[in-house]
C-alpha cells in the first residue's frame, strides 16, 4: 500500500508541557516533508478506551496511506508491547493495550506487527517518554515507505477490549457502557443505531435508560431540541445513542465517566 506523508497524532499528553512538540520535532527531523494533523491530544488521561473511541472514529476520514499514531501509555516502560497495524488503508503506530480495539472491530483485513527493531528508534531511548523515541521515529519510517516488515514479526494475540459491544439480555433489555464523554458532556454509549435501528425510524421507540439514578425515556432529533437543563437522548454524529442535557453536562448530572455501566429497555 502507498504510504502519504500525512501522520495524525492522538494522545493523552496535552499541550501545556513539551511532550506533543517533541514528537512533532522528532517526525519532522526524520521526514520533512511530513504533513502533521493533530486530532487531539486532549485524551481523558490514562484512558485507553477514550483514545480507542478518538481514533476509531476519525481514522477513516483520512487520505488513504496515512499514518495514526496513538500514544496513551499508561504501561509505558513496562513489558508492554509496541505496535504497527496495518489495514488495507492505514498504518497505526503505538502501544499493545487495546487502544485499536475499534479497528480491530471494524477492519476486515488487519495485520498486526511487534516493533522489535530497535535500529529505527531514537537513542538512547527513555522508559517514560516512548511517545517520542519508538513510536515516533517509527511512524516517521513508515511514512517515508519502509516496509512494515521490517520493523518486525507479525502477531495474533494482541490485546483488544471485551464488552465494545452491548450485552443482549433479551427482546427487551440490553446491557452497555459508555464508551466516551466528551467536551459538553455528552455521554456516548455502545448503543449504536446499526443494532438498534429503531431509533432511527419516527416515532422514536418507547425506551428508557437506566443511567446514574436516573430513567432518560426521551430521544430528541438535535440538541436545540429539548429544553435548556433536559436530559435526553440522541442519535450522534457517530452512529451511537448518546445521553445529553441542552446546554449543560449529561456526565456531571449522571455522574457517569467512560465504562460507566447501563441498562437500555424497550416497553
Amino acid at each position: 500500500m502507498p504510504v502519504s506523508n500525512v501522520i495524525t497524532l492522538t494522545t493523552d499528553y496535552g499541550t501545556r508541557d513539551h511532550f506533543a512538540g517533541s514528537m512533532k520535532g522528532v517526525l519532522l527531523t526524520l521526514n520533512p516533508s511530513a504533513v502533521l494533523v493533530d486530532i487531539t491530544h486532549d485524551v481523558a488521561s490514562y484512558s485507553i478506551i477514550d483514545a480507542a473511541f478518538t481514533i476509531g472514529h476519525a481514522y477513516s476520514f483520512f487520505p488513504q496511506g496515512t499514518v495514526h499514531l496513538v500514544v496513551v501509555d499508561p504501561g509505558v516502560g513496562t513489558e508492554r508491547r509496541a505496535l504497527l497495524v496495518q489495514t488495507a488503508k492505514y498504518y497505526f503506530v503505538g502501544p499493545d493495550n487495546g487502544v485499536f480495539s475499534f479497528i480491530y472491530e471494524r477492519e476486515e483485513r488487519v495485520v498486526v506487527r511487534q516493533i522489535t527493531a530497535e535500529h529505527y528508534f531514537l537513542q538512547p531511548v527513555s522508559r517514560t517518554f516512548h511517545g517520542r523515541d519508538v513510536f515516533s521515529p517509527i511512524a516517521a519510517w513508515v511514512s517515508k515507505g519502509i516496509e512494515a516488515s521490517n520493523f518486525g514479526p507479525q502477531i495474533g494475540d494482541y490485546k483488544r477490549f471485551a464488552g465494545l459491544n452491548p450485552q443482549v439480555v433479551s427482546d427487551s433489555q440490553a446491557r452497555g457502557i459508555i464508551l466516551k464523554a466528551d467536551k459538553f458532556g455528552n455521554l456516548i454509549t455502545n448503543f449504536s443505531v446499526a443494532e438498534f435501528p429503531q431509533f432511527a425510524r419516527q416515532p422514536a421507540p418507547a425506551f428508557r435508560i437506566d443511567l446514574g439514578g436516573r430513567q432518560i425515556s426521551v430521544v430528541r432529533n438535535a440538541f436545540g431540541d429539548g429544553a435548556p437543563g433536559e436530559v435526553f437522548v440522541v442519535v450522534g454524529s457517530t452512529g451511537y445513542l448518546e445521553v445529553v442535557c441542552n446546554r449543560g453536562s449529561a456526565a456531571r448530572l449522571l455522574n457517569a465517566a467512560p465504562g460507566t455501566e447501563l441498562v437500555l429497555s424497550f416497553a
